[in-house]
Parts: C-alpha cells; sequence; structure tokens
C-alpha cells in the first residue's frame, strides 16, 4: 500500500513558479511509475505529466509541454513537478497518482494510489 502527499501548492503570479512534490510512502515506490493530475472547478481530471519508475521516460500534455517538468528522486521516495511560466488557466487542484503496472492510456486517472491533491492558483 503506498501513501502519497502532495506539498507545494500556493498562490502566485501569472509568470511565476512553483515546484509541487510528492512524496511516498508505505511501499516499494522506486518501482511505480508517476503521473501528475489536475482538476479545475467544474472540468474532469485532466492528464499533465509521466515518468517511469525509473526516470527514463517522461511525457507531457501539449497543454504544459515546455513549461512543466516532471522529475523524481528515488532515494527520497519523492517525484517533483516543477512548473514555470504559469498562466491563470492554471489554477486547478493538482494530484500525484502512482501505479506499479500501466495498462493501456497512460493519460487516463485509473491509477492505482493518489494524493489528496494541493491548489495551485495563478492570478493575473
Amino acid at each position: 500500500q503506498v501513501q502519497l502527499v502532495e506539498s507545494g501548492g500556493g498562490l502566485v503570479q501569472a509568470g511565476g513558479s512553483l515546484r509541487l512534490s510528492c512524496a511516498a510512502s508505505g511501499g516499494a515506490f522506486s518501482t511505480y511509475a508517476v503521473s501528475w493530475f489536475r482538476q479545475a472547478e467544474g472540468k474532469e481530471r485532466e492528464f499533465l505529466a509521466f515518468i517511469s519508475w525509473s526516470g527514463g521516460n517522461t511525457y507531457y500534455a501539449d497543454s504544459v509541454k515546455g513549461r512543466f517538468t516532471v522529475s523524481r528522486d528515488n532515494a527520497k521516495n519523492t517525484v517533483y513537478l516543477q512548473m514555470n511560466s504559469l498562466k491563470p488557466e492554471d489554477t486547478a487542484v493538482y494530484y500525484c497518482a502512482a501505479d506499479s503496472l500501466i495498462n493501456g492510456d497512460l493519460r487516463k486517472p485509473t491509477y492505482e494510489y493518489w494524493g489528496q491533491g494541493t491548489q495551485v492558483t495563478v492570478s493575473s
């Protein structure tokens, strides 16, 4: 059983940066692939970024490609999402999700483990 806790959200002005962390406990986190999602009020959960268990493979949604970077430190059981050039439309609750086996589309929110989310608000 893996527990995930996101942190690093907050209020930032447009054009600013934030780094989110997803800290894991309770399992062999280094063997899990991780993705970041977000959900804005009244909208569906949206895929943002994926990182493989080793960190060797990453994949991004077009909406954040070139602005967001996903990375991980397996020694610290932590995955990061560096977010630059933030826009008001990036305002949402951000979630990390993990799974030991990705079947099918990694962009779908069908991961086994989820964090509780962290709020990111970008002011104009």
